[in-house]
């Protein structure tokens, strides 16, 4: 059998050079891109426009201090005494009236814990705090002019007079859910 004198030993040298062979006919595949960016750099010129000499700022005096400021407590209260006074408004009544004592609680601050009838009407059980209040139909409960319209097994409603985007006085109905409340016994 003969054999290549050159197969052993040369294998590697050969193996070797056609592989730097191949690599140096790719050469440096970023030398296009950088040759196309310095071309552009040199042809593109940018155009800034000159930026306008800025205006004087005169400012002016505020000449109404004798005025009621307009986020004041004082100018909320003249409103709600003009909106009382007239004839067809909702918080007309409900400005004349001496408030009740649920009223001091807003109406997510109540609950509901029960109900009863008595004489054909329905009564709830209403607690704020730690104290439990009776209530009818006709009551008032709630910051917002809340008079209670109906009472049944399980639900309380009530009309409220609250301000719209607008500023208008509207009603609108809100209800007071009866809340079961689980007692965890004690081992």
């Amino acid at each position: 059998m003969l054999r290549a004198p050159w197969s052993k030993r040369c294998w590697p040298f050969a193996a070797s050079s056609f592989l730097a062979i191949c690599l140096s006919a790719c050469g440096d595949p970023t030398a296009e891109l950088h040759e196309w960016m310095d071309l552009q750099r040199k042809n593109v010129k940018p155009k800034v426009s000159p930026l306008e000499k800025p205006r004087k700022f005169d400012p002016a005096p505020y000449a109404e201090s004798s005025a009621v400021e307009p986020f004041s407590t004082q100018k909320l209260a003249v409103a709600v005494r003009q909106e009382s006074r007239q004839p067809n408004s909702l918080l007309a009544s409900e400005m004349n009236r001496r408030k009740e004592p649920l009223e001091s609680y807003p109406l997510d601050g109540l609950r509901m814990v029960g109900s009863m009838m008595r004489s054909g009407q329905y009564f709830a059980m209403l607690k704020a705090d730690s104290l439990l209040y009776q209530v009818k139909v006709g009551d008032y409960a709630g910051q917002n002019f809340g008079r209670i319209t109906r009472i049944n097994e399980t639900e309380i409603a009530l009309r409220e007079v609250v301000q719209d985007a607008a500023g208008e006085w509207i009603e609108r109905t809100s209800t007071l859910q009866l809340q079961e409340q689980t007692q965890e016994k004690s081992r």
